[in-house]
């Protein structure tokens, strides 16, 4: 077994709320990317999604980075519906998944830097261009605006924006991610790709 194929059945195993559809698209546009950069993800929970783009990586000689705060989104606080009390930190009292997401990302370790902070705290400090932009972090409206205005306009000519959790169905989910993926179009800056489940790509063009 290959490494990219290590690295995806670790993927598939991982905890996390990602389908396997949706992971493997994940995958595949990281290695159709044709620009240089890194592939940055905000919000990586547990690492399964990172292990997804850290199997295109190992491929194509690219580095992945997390960005997340690991203290969970809304709906993992507690007396939320996603809410995993083995999760808390007992001195602090707060959520921390950094552990989790440390022994998920193991056998990728020399291709994943994980950034510890807040997706706005980093943004000012970037500035390398990005290959690929996966958007997958807190689902409230304005959580999501702040990472669409704080990220996109990293991403280089020729990039992917990848936005996952997006349900035109108010019925399905939230639409915070719709929203983004929405305005993003709207803004005449980018071309649809072929998207999978939740997960919707977009070319950036100029």
């Amino acid at each position: 077994m290959s490494r990219t194929d290590e690295l995806l059945a670790a993927a598939a195993a991982a905890p996390g709320f990602m389908p396997a559809d949706e992971g493997l698209a994940l995958h595949a546009a990281a290695l159709a990317v044709e620009v240089p950069g890194p592939l940055l993800e905000i919000g990586t929970w547990m690492g399964k999604s990172a292990l997804y783009l850290a199997a295109a990586a190992v491929a194509t000689g690219r580095t992945v980075v997390t960005v997340d705060h690991h203290r969970g989104s809304e709906e993992h606080q507690p007396g939320w519906e996603y809410h995993q009390p083995e999760l808390v930190d007992p001195v602090v009292g707060r959520l921390d998944t950094l552990a989790s997401f440390r022994r998920t990302v193991h056998p990728a370790e020399d291709v994943v830097v994980a950034v510890v902070a807040r997706a706005e705290t980093l943004a000012p400090l970037w500035s390398t261009p990005l290959a690929l932009l996966f958007l997958d972090g807190s689902h409230t409206e304005e959580s999501a605006r702040r990472d669409q205005d704080a990220w996109v306009a990293k991403l280089a000519v020729g990039g992917t924006l990848a936005v996952h959790d997006v349900f035109p169905d108010p019925a399905d989910g939230g639409q915070a991610p719709f929203g983004v993926y929405s305005r993003v179009l709207d803004s005449g800056e980018f071309t649809e790709l072929p998207g999978t489940g939740s997960l919707r790509l977009l070319r950036r063009d100029r």
